[in-house]
């Protein structure tokens, strides 16, 4: 198998590029080994290109074939951008099959100053969130296979993330969650203007966090009166105390209307810190910290 020219494990501290770090026995043990869940399915950080490319072909699978992204293929069958190279890739498998069902990729501070931004910076302005960036990380191209899709998928992910964070002392997690143009079968953007509408009244984070898209979803000239719930994903992160940070932004190639959303350690609600602590116990050392 072709290594990654910056190995990925153990993960680096924030300070440090990605790689860079000679991981100890217990952070290759943590982080880089199979962790089985339920028996079902285990999860891993891709630490070999190979395992990017199956992360990449499931997310062409969903993006493209499922969703009609226009996705530029660069290589057949894949969806790859300029990004994927600075970012930690989190896998989920089907241990029966050992096929990749779910992933998140993962862009740390460092990297995101190595790229130049995050893949948020391209579709909204977060000048207010400048005095966060230090311990924020940026997930994106989440999916899950079809065939997959129950909450045992999502749990596994979700409980990585949580131990990622609390080993490189992280506090911020932000990303664009994206609503299909005809979601729940209601076309032209109009389940979109309502599910913001929702979330504006209950979800939206104060004005000093507030963002602003660089291409808008036009919401005042839809119908935004409808009776519709967001897509699982965006409730799930509801449910762990995410913000939405403003109006949604369009994204033509994707075909879906992103919210702008952020999740913040401090904010998890009692039940799933209790949940997570194991995975955060590390995170303890820095939690009074703040960025800025």
């Amino acid at each position: 198998m072709k290594e990654l020219p910056n190995p990925t494990f153990a993960l680096s501290p924030v300070a440090m590029p990605r790689g860079s770090l000679c991981p100890s026995h217990h952070a290759i043990h943590a982080a880089s080994q199979l962790k089985p869940v339920a028996g079902k399915i285990s999860v891993s950080w891709a630490k070999h290109q190979d395992e990017v490319r199956q992360a990449q072909r499931l997310r062409y699978q969903v993006f493209a074939l499922e969703m009609g992204a226009k996705i530029p293929c660069n290589i057949a069958g894949h969806d790859i951008d300029l990004f994927d190279d600075f970012c930690e890739h989190l896998l989920v498998r089907d241990e029966a099959s050992g096929g990749v069902i779910g992933t998140y990729r993962v862009l740390t501070p460092t990297q995101a100053k190595r790229v130049g931004s995050t893949y948020s910076d391209t579709e909204f302005d977060l000048t207010r969130l400048r005095t966060l960036r230090s311990r924020m990380v940026e997930l994106g191209r989440s999916c899950v296979h079809a065939d997959h899709r129950h909450g045992g998928v999502i749990l596994a992910l979700w409980g990585a993330l949580a131990e990622f964070m609390g080993r490189n002392q992280l506090d911020t997690m932000i990303g664009c969650a994206s609503i299909p143009m005809r979601h729940m079968g209601v076309p032209s953007g109009h389940a979109a203007a309502s599910i913001w509408r929702q979330v504006s009244q209950t979800h939206l984070a104060p004005i000093e966090y507030r963002v602003t898209p660089r291409l808008a979803l036009p919401v005042d000239q839809l119908d935004g009166s409808l009776d519709i719930e967001p897509p699982a994903l965006i409730k799930g992160y509801l449910r762990l105390g995410a913000k939405v940070l403003g109006a949604p932004a369009w994204d033509p190639d994707f075909n879906s209307a992103d919210l702008p959303m952020m999740m913040r350690i401090q904010d998890l609600p009692p039940r799933y810190l209790k949940h997570f602590s194991g995975r955060l116990d590390t995170f303890e050392t820095g939690s009074n910290h703040r960025a800025g």
